[in-house]
């Protein structure tokens, strides 16, 4: 499998609300199938099969295993913090990604409380320096909130919830020719 092949791969794995959740609330801690499926209210054959799949899609890591009732637990985790962003060429694979990232935030947005928030849409066009700075900050702050996430529950935490999605549009710079105005040494 190339390596395109394998971002539409972890891509489409993620294209579904439940595993979204259970990516979310595998980055806190790791959990088995069964502590997946209490924490989400699921089947334990759903929860099962969910982690499956993304682990599968090499989404998950397998931190431990325990053996309970004769049987062996699998303790899955996701940490964002070894990822690269998927870049996956099919657009109709990103589409069903974010189809599945909006019903996930409405979902949220149902549980939302007052506090600290913010959201933002935007159309525009920027510098290609301008472009790559928006992108390092909004990774830099995914990774410290993907870094810093705890259990669920943990005493004096805030549940949050954090979804961003940037790309670069056509009918400007694009690639390499966005990459060489941002880094004059590609220019060489």
């Amino acid at each position: 499998m190339g390596d395109t092949d394998e971002a539409v791969a972890r891509l489409r794995a993620t294209a579904h609300p439940l595993r979204l959740r259970i990516l979310s609330l595998l980055t806190g801690e790791a959990m088995s199938a069964a502590e997946v499926a209490r924490a989400l209210d699921t089947t334990h054959a759903n929860a099962s099969y969910h982690l499956r799949v993304l682990h599968d899609a090499g989404k998950l890591l397998v931190e431990g295993e325990e053996k309970i009732r004769g049987g062996v637990a699998k303790r899955y985790r996701y940490d964002a913090t070894r990822e690269v962003a998927d870049r996956s060429p099919d657009v109709d694979d990103r589409i069903a990604y974010a189809r599945a990232s909006a019903a996930e935030v409405e979902r949220r947005l149902l549980s939302a409380a007052r506090g600290p928030a913010t959201s933002s849409d935007l159309e525009t066009w920027v510098t290609p320096e301008t472009w790559q700075r928006a992108v390092d900050l909004l990774h830099e702050a995914s990774q410290l909130l993907h870094g810093a996430a705890l259990p669920t529950g943990t005493p004096g935490t805030v549940h949050v919830s954090a979804t961003h999605t940037a790309f670069t549009m056509t009918g400007g710079l694009t690639g390499e020719d966005a990459r060489r105005a941002v880094d004059p040494e590609e220019q060489r």
